[in-house]
């Protein structure tokens, strides 16, 4: 009887690291949506700046 218990606890530890290893695959899905949409909202108010080149020094500038 013993090793039935052994095999079931095998099993069932088995089963518990595929159900974290799912959801942690979910929520870092769910997180990288979640970065691309604010990153892609935020390009599109222009709330992040884009360099220009200054023709006077040739630096990189905001504006």
């Amino acid at each position: 009887m013993p090793p039935l218990v052994v095999f079931a606890g095998f099993l069932g530890g088995l089963a518990v690291v595929r159900w974290a290893y799912r959801t942690a695959l979910q929520v870092n899905q769910e997180l990288e949506e979640a970065r691309l949409t604010r990153a892609a909202q935020a390009a599109r108010s222009h709330d992040i700046p884009t360099l220009r080149q200054d023709p006077v020094t040739g630096a990189y500038r905001p504006g």
